[in-house]
């Protein structure tokens, strides 16, 4: 029986509103019939010798590059620092050059999410900037369509460029059902396009 191909969700979180999106999108992931694979990133230490643990204390285990090679799509999630992605989740990205040296992500659909704590604290600037370094690799943007009818509905979060949430300015609203509909949505839509992706290569 062959393995389910995994996509992989990747995201930073600092008070649990992007990990919670993180996995929303996991069951829209795991409802179009892809596997979900959780990641997070540890913390940028202001300490140049700072060493961290090698398994978080909670939650989804630390990305490697090998999870990003092996993935057939990315959905990549962060919350908004002045408008663009923190940086635990750049410092990430920014060690990938071996993945853009080989074309690893090259052709493989990708999608965006991301928490504010204010409804206008830069959800659409972070989310387009957060598209750049995957437009870098080769890789193939997944938004969310207006045919989704909860992207008109909303009051919060949401929008056609990914998944977003409005967390407060204490970080402690939940996510609204609106919200969470786009959430699982753009992971369903990420899964759909990478399997017909996987099964035109195959063919």
């Amino acid at each position: 029986m062959a393995a389910i191909p995994d996509i992989l969700v990747l995201y930073y979180s600092r008070h649990g509103a992007t990990r919670e999106m993180a996995n929303q999108l996991a069951r829209g992931i795991e409802s179009a019939g892809a596997q979900a694979r959780v990641r997070t990133v540890p913390d940028v230490s202001p300490l140049p010798e700072a060493t961290r643990s090698v398994v978080p204390d909670e939650g989804a285990p630390y990305a490697t590059l090998d999870d990003l090679a092996q993935c057939i799509g990315l959905a990549l999630g962060s919350p908004t620092r002045f408008g663009n992605m923190a940086a635990p989740l750049k410092y990430f990205l920014d060690s990938t050059s071996p993945l853009w040296l080989s074309g690893a992500l090259a052709g493989k659909p990708a999608a965006v999410f991301t928490s504010t704590a204010s409804l206008h604290g830069g959800q659409e600037s972070t989310l387009l900037s957060m598209m750049l370094p995957l437009l870098h690799h080769g890789m193939l943007i997944v938004g969310l369509p207006y045919t989704e009818a909860a992207l008109m509905r909303t009051a919060s979060g949401g929008t056609p460029y990914g998944a977003s949430h409005l967390a407060g300015a204490h970080s402690d609203r939940s996510l609204a059902d609106d919200e969470a509909e786009l959430c699982r949505a753009l992971g369903k839509r990420l899964a759909r396009v990478a399997l017909a992706l996987r099964i035109a290569r195959a063919s």
